[in-house]
């Protein structure tokens, strides 16, 4: 049975719903969301970029398309234990300041604090580059040619403070080759990553309703 809207309003294109997208790499994930977002009928619009990383390759993507960036690495030079809060208070700063209503991570490469997703759950969203619960964490590609299977994918999920184990959206399946390596299974995946992410946000602003797991 399907639960309360995913968000608390409907998005229109002249009323669009307003995401910050945060990513550490190559940003092309994000370039495929903002090039879909062109659509002029589209519900939503980047308004904020985030990276952790001063030299992601993403950040030419945001800058090319005129998006605000901002950058907000670890402070290091600061106690282990205090390092992601502080971080994360800065990356809370701008999203308040430009009143987010949905985080969209793409390649985000760092795992979020309990007090963090509580803030703003379920309101952040993460596309993982396996068919969860299947390999989840940091290298599932690996894990996957290592696990022998012949099917991997990509699924959309709600972050909640697990990793890689909030409520499924949707999901698509790609199959793996006997002859696969990393790179090239990364490529398969990655197409259909570019195809089901901006999908799922599309049905997320248009009133997705969802049972949120407990």
């Amino acid at each position: 049975m399907a639960g309360p809207p995913l968000i608390p309003r409907i998005g229109t294109s002249a009323s669009p719903i307003r995401i910050a997208v945060l990513f550490s790499g190559s940003g092309t994930g994000m370039n495929a969301l903002l090039r879909h977002q062109d659509n002029e009928d589209c519900t939503h619009k980047t308004v904020l970029s985030i990276t952790n990383k001063a030299d992601a390759g993403g950040i030419a993507f945001a800058n090319q398309q005129g998006i605000p960036l901002e950058i907000e690495p670890v402070d290091l030079t600061l106690p282990k234990e205090e390092r992601r809060v502080e971080q994360e208070h800065r990356i809370m700063q701008h999203l308040e300041k430009y009143d987010i209503e949905l985080v969209i991570l793409s390649g985000y490469m760092r795992i979020l604090s309990t007090d963090f997703v509580s803030k703003y759950y379920p309101k952040i969203i993460n596309i993982h580059p396996s068919l969860l619960p299947a390999f989840p964490g940091a290298d599932a590609h690996s894990d996957v040619l290592s696990g022998g299977v012949r099917v991997s994918g990509c699924t959309v999920h709600v972050v909640d403070s697990g990793v890689d184990s909030g409520t499924i959206l949707g999901q698509c399946r790609v199959p793996v080759f006997i002859d696969d390596s990393r790179s090239t299974l990364a490529k398969r995946v990655q197409v259909e990553e570019h195809r089901l992410y901006p999908s799922i946000i599309d049905s997320i602003c248009s009133g997705l309703q969802v049972d949120l797991d407990d």
